[in-house]
């Protein structure tokens, strides 16, 4: 937990950082491009601040509130900001849309360019470490604020290269194209990265709408969690798997055999409590519970 708090400090520190570093060079020099990258910063800004407030809430124990913890909230959080963030971009785009028709935008292509240079260096270097903390400590929270990082590099990157050909040209006999680049890279740009949040929307949607996580991810749970059972006597393992922030909720229905013979519930609480430990040990989010039932019509 000290771990998570820490990351979101750091991006948090970050999108202030670059927040005013971009409105500063995009008022300098005229660039909508510019403009734009502080704007996706301020509104990471925004929700950078709920972040820090939604893991703090997600260390509390379950209440008479939320029975299942806090840790729903993770996927709610992370589908508003890349619902945000997805709207941001359209938006942008349209507007570039506007201004490439209209003939284009004048801008300070040479101070850009250091902009450009600084801005990239500086948010690869915050998602690469937000990338480490996020494997480290399991935040999903952690993992999306990575994520966004990487957008905004990605965004910062787009806008050197462009702002250097802007340049170029400007110094040549092309020099009446170059009012086009501005709008021209901004659209690229929106186009390069709507699909990040476009998937984090995805994926936070099914957590949201309780869908199970994808196929891949519940047969390696399967083939982790059978083996842990295969010893208790059984015609059948059904398990169920939800995905909720960092937690990992598993119901499992183990249809007994004739062979299985129960002599006290101690029994039952020690296969139990062994199968959710090695499960733990791979997975130290997963949160299980296991039935013993002989009829089969109460599984499904």
């Amino acid at each position: 937990m000290r771990k998570e708090q820490k990351a979101l400090r750091i991006s948090l520190f970050g999108v202030v950082f670059f927040v005013a570093l971009a409105l500063g060079f995009a008022v300098y020099t005229g660039s909508d491009a510019i403009l734009f990258d502080g704007i996706y910063s301020l509104v990471s800004f925004a929700t950078a601040l709920l972040t820090l407030k939604v893991a703090k809430l997600a260390e509390r124990p379950d209440d008479d509130n939320f029975h299942f913890g806090y840790t729903t909230l993770e996927p709610t959080l992370n589908l508003f900001k890349s619902l945000i963030t997805i709207v941001v971009c359209v938006y942008a785009a349209v507007e570039a849309l506007q201004r490439f028709l209209s003939g284009g935008t004048e801008a300070e292509y040479g101070w850009a360019v250091v902009y450009g240079v600084l801005a990239t260096s500086g948010c690869f270097i915050v998602a690469m470490l937000l990338r480490k903390y996020g494997r480290d400590c399991r935040s999903d929270l952690v993992n999306v604020e990575s994520k966004a990082w990487f957008v905004d590099a990605l965004l910062s990157a787009s806008v050197l290269l462009g702002f250097i050909f802007a340049w170029t040209i400007s110094k040549s006999s092309y020099a009446h194209y170059a009012p086009y680049v501005d709008p021209l890279l901004l659209m690229i740009i929106v186009a390069l990265a709507l699909p990040i949040p476009g998937k984090i929307f995805l994926n936070s949607l099914r957590e949201v709408i309780v869908m199970a996580p994808p196929s891949d991810v519940v047969d390696e749970i399967g083939e982790r969690l059978i083996p842990t059972l295969a010893h208790v006597p059984h015609d059948l393992i059904e398990y169920r798997v939800n995905k909720r922030g960092r937690n990992t909720y598993l119901l499992v229905h183990v249809l007994v055999s004739d062979e299985f013979e129960i002599h006290s519930i101690e029994r039952l609480d020690d296969i139990r409590r062994k199968s959710s430990a090695q499960m733990k040990e791979w997975n130290p989010e997963i949160v299980m519970d296991i039935l013993f039932v002989k009829d089969k019509t109460l599984i499904y």
